[in-house]
């Protein structure tokens, strides 16, 4: 099977199975977004759902948490994982949003890597679920299952991940993509015991056609 053949049956299973699929972080903004998603590293979308809620209530905007100090908001983060070092980049990347940017959050890669507390996943993700602009964002699910399948070949690092995906993905499917593959890598093709039984894709993926 050659990569294009296979990148083909992975977009027609995905597009039958999951024609909507999105990020589970809930928000209302691009600033929520943002927030949610530095908060979300290292820890689930579950757990920052939890939190979000109250945190937006009292930091409505940049230029409210731009106000506060760190020990304002750890409270309100105290539950997810880092709180000291999450609260302290919450408060430095709403400043720079303030003073830099004039509250708005910026809508290019460049801009987006200046924020305190922004890597470039977390500007990936800003660019595709805020901004519809292509970008392929690589966490570990995204970099396991990639490699499984097959759509890449013993990718050394999320970098080159990440280009080969925005390689061979069309443009228009890179925002759907992303998302295909992170919830695969949540709910089925999972680190430790991927259900290979459950899943529809088996038959052009080379960690099962292996046996591993």
């Amino acid at each position: 099977m050659t990569r294009q053949e296979k990148y083909r049956q992975v977009i027609d299973w995905f597009s039958a199975t999951m024609p909507d699929a999105g990020t589970e972080l809930q928000f209302q903004n691009p600033f929520q977004l943002l927030v949610a998603v530095i908060l979300s590293a290292q820890c689930t979308d579950k757990r920052v759902n939890i939190v979000t809620p109250a945190l937006f209530e009292a930091f409505p905007t940049p230029e409210v948490m731009a106000a506060s100090e760190p020990q304002a908001v750890y409270p309100y983060i105290r539950s997810v994982s880092y709180p000291n070092a999450k609260a302290r980049h919450l408060v430095e990347m709403a400043r720079v949003l303030t003073e830099r940017y004039g509250g708005q959050v910026p809508q290019t890669m460049e801009e987006l890597l200046s924020l305190p507390g922004v890597g470039r996943k977390t500007a990936s993700v800003m660019l595709i679920c805020a901004f519809d602009k292509p970008a392929m964002p690589v966490d570990t699910h995204v970099f396991r299952v990639s490699n499984r399948i097959g759509l890449t070949r013993n990718s050394k690092s999320p970098e080159e991940t990440e280009k080969i995906l925005m390689a061979n993905f069309p443009e228009e499917l890179l925002p759907l993509a992303h998302h295909w593959l992170i919830l695969h890598g949540r709910y089925v093709c999972q680190a430790r015991r991927p259900l290979c039984g459950q899943c529809g894709l088996s038959g052009c993926c080379d960690y099962f056609k292996q046996g591993k």
